[in-house]
């Protein structure tokens, strides 16, 4: 695996993996513009992947207290999702190398980094530990806490996991399988009556056999007593049915807490020598992805439209009547300096150095909300933009219908 060196790739790039190997960097368009922009208006103090981190965590806890899911919010998890991709890489590598058993790091790589809202959560700045050191543990712990959790679903029996398993996760487990709800409200019923009527004794928790058909009749008589708590009752079952509802439920529970994982990459079936990663259109795939980020801009693009003009506005009601007037007369009816001057009875160089100022006062304005909201530098190239964007929302502004209605009724 190659070590990113760059600010750039640290804060925008993730990693690739094929067939468990790490192959090459993805940079994300989106956050590569982002990290780009801050660089662009930072001290040199500010130039460290450590100061970044932690402006990045900052801005997190910020917007988790109103929203995590807002813009920004996303903007700094997903920063911080590619500042912790090594991290996360070599926890994974070493749990993996630990096991006896061959497993994939991408397999944990991925549970891994499903806990970085956790993960960032859980760290503390003013404990002055630095976020690697603590990702990397924490990391380390969710892998093995989710491979703890695998074992004991695999060791237990579906007669077993019943028991362990909550209400919540036996009700998603349903869900998962598309139930209806008056169907899975007649599961859980079932179920409750099996754990009143069939409880582990022992040490034999983990390899509780399926009950007899004794044990079977009787939770299906409490199931019948019972049947009048649920809101739309199904008719009375006997034993084999509970039996065949249990059995489904077992194994929705066994799913849902342990989904099989297939490779792409492995073939369908000894017979056909295709690979599952054959039936996938990355063409649409990628379309999808470009889709969205063009979405995503274009949304940001209609939030900054949107501040632009609400700035220029304030500062255009700031101006008297008389500069307001002069705008009007040359971007709403198009009439040149000249033209304005002998409409106004004064020379047309006094004309020329009130649209100057007033355009002036307007790129004051601009300057100011592009270097406090979209960190730019103020150089040369962005001030030319900037003076072209004035002149552009003028034209559009002053060419309304309303206005030349008003202009006229004066």
């Amino acid at each position: 695996m190659r070590s990113r060196q760059s600010m750039l790739e640290i804060f925008s790039t993730f990693l690739c993996f094929e067939d468990d190997l790490v192959t090459r960097w993805i940079v994300d368009g989106k956050l590569r513009r982002s990290i780009q922009t801050c660089l662009g208006s930072s001290r040199e103090d500010e130039a460290s992947p450590r100061f970044w981190a932690l402006y990045w965590h900052q801005t997190w806890q910020a917007e988790a207290v109103t929203d995590r899911s807002s813009p920004l919010g996303k903007i700094a998890t997903n920063h911080l999702a590619a500042y912790l991709q090594e991290v996360c890489y070599w926890s994974a590598q070493k749990i993996a190398t630990d096991l006896s058993k061959k497993q994939l790091i991408s397999d944990f790589f991925q549970i891994a980094m499903i806990k970085l809202d956790r993960v960032i959560k859980g760290f503390k700045a003013d404990r002055g530990t630095e976020l690697k050191s603590y990702a990397s543990l924490a990391f380390t712990n969710a892998i093995k806490d989710t491979l703890r959790q695998r074992q004991e679903v695999e060791i237990c029996t579906d007669w077993a996991l019943l028991h362990k398993v909550s209400h919540k996760r036996s009700i998603e487990s349903l869900q998962q399988l598309g139930l209806n709800p008056d169907t899975i409200a007649a599961y859980i019923l079932a179920w409750e009556c099996f754990k009143t009527i069939y409880a582990p004794t022992g040490q034999g928790s983990r390899k509780l056999d399926k009950p007899d058909l004794a044990a079977l009749n009787a939770i299906a008589d409490l199931f019948n007593r019972e049947l009048g708590n649920l809101s739309n009752a199904p008719a009375r079952c006997d034993g084999e049915t509970i039996f065949q509802w249990l059995t489904t439920l077992g194994a929705a529970v066994r799913s849902f807490l342990y989904p099989t994982i297939v490779s792409a990459s492995q073939p369908k079936s000894a017979s056909d020598s295709s690979e599952f990663l054959d039936d996938f259109d990355f063409t649409v795939q990628e379309s999808l992805l470009t889709q969205t980020i063009e979405q995503e801009d274009e949304i940001d693009r209609d939030s900054q439209r949107s501040q632009l003009q609400k700035i220029l506005l304030r500062a255009l009601v700031k101006f008297n009547v008389e500069s307001q007037r002069l705008l009007q007369m040359y971007y709403g009816q198009g009439l040149t300096q000249k033209e304005i001057a002998s409409q106004l009875a004064t020379k047309q160089y006094t004309v020329s150095r009130r649209l100057t100022s007033v355009r002036e006062a307007l790129l004051t304005a601009l300057c100011t909300w592009s270097q406090t909201t979209l960190h730019k530098t103020l150089d040369p190239n962005v001030m030319n933009d900037l003076s072209v964007t004035i002149e552009e929302w003028l034209m559009g502004h002053y060419s309304h219908p309303d206005l030349h209605t008003e202009t006229s009724k004066r």
